[in-house]
């Protein structure tokens, strides 16, 4: 058996992304009949332990020659949200995270209940050198904003991982990128129980050439891409937020670390129709 960083082969989660051939219009509410139809994952489980969350979450994916789609359910009695700009750090409160992985690389978006995204693209530094994939406007260096993980930005992480640092283009965004959130109660009040929030996300494959690599875009019936799901709860005590935030994923990772690529789920795409 291998060890992967804080989990095992065995632990790693598999996901069958079927095909639609029905429009879905991007509003949160995951209201299409297809959204009903399609495979949700299991209950989200502790980044660390693997036990169950003791709040519901899952989520689904469905493509098409356009997008690949993903809905999350978040099951919430009290809906908070308070970033309102792009890019904030929105990890300190309540998100929900799809991370999508390259050979070299792999892209992070997050989302609040308020819609708030925020994204990051990084680029592992042993990969990144002139002429190849990265050498494009779009990761030079010196004009974009730039900044490092495994290294100053988390003291926490440097050194853990074998491929060792890693780019993090932080102002860049995924073209074309369609975002909803909808909200099953009264946000930001706590005299309200509320039953949660929708995410609903469609990426479109014509974003996703640097992340393919090479590889078929959409893919092919049987290719396997490497994806994170997962949500972070902030948790109040004594009028204080937790630090860190408890963390839930479609499987365990074993370490609380969401970038390990390795311990990312296997999506299998299939030209099943849902």
């Amino acid at each position: 058996m291998t060890q992967r960083h804080g989990c095992e082969d065995k632990d790693v989660g598999h996901y069958t992304c079927r095909r639609t051939r029905e429009k879905i219009v991007v509003d949160g509410r995951l209201s299409e009949a297809v959204w009903q139809r399609a495979p949700k994952s299991p209950r989200f489980v502790d980044m660390v332990t693997g036990a169950p969350g003791f709040l519901d979450t899952r989520m689904a994916a469905l493509w098409d020659d356009e997008n690949l789609y993903i809905g999350f359910w978040v099951e919430e009695p009290n809906v908070q949200a308070h970033f309102t700009q792009r890019d904030s750090p929105i990890y300190f409160e309540n998100d929900v995270e799809v991370f999508i992985a390259g050979p070299d690389c792999y892209y992070e978006f997050e989302i609040n209940a308020r819609g708030t995204i925020y994204e990051v693209f990084y680029i592992w530094q042993d990969a990144y050198r002139k002429g190849g994939a990265f050498d494009k406007p779009e990761f030079d260096l010196l004009t974009r904003t730039v900044d490092v993980l495994g290294g100053f930005q988390d003291g926490l992480r440097y050194g853990k991982h074998p491929r060792g640092r890693r780019w993090a283009f932080m102002d860049w965004d995924f073209p074309h990128l369609q975002s909803a959130v909808h909200v099953d109660g009264k946000l930001n009040d706590d005299s309200t129980v509320d039953r949660g929030w929708t995410v609903e996300l469609a990426f479109p494959w014509s974003g996703m050439k640097t992340l393919a690599q090479g590889r078929s875009l959409p893919p092919k019936d049987g290719d396997i891409w490497r994806m994170d799901f997962s949500r972070f709860e902030a948790l109040r005590y004594n009028g204080r937020l937790t630090d860190p935030s408890v963390g839930w994923s479609f499987n365990t990772h074993g370490v609380y670390d969401s970038h390990i690529p390795e311990c990312f789920t296997h999506v299998h795409f299939s030209e099943e129709m849902v």
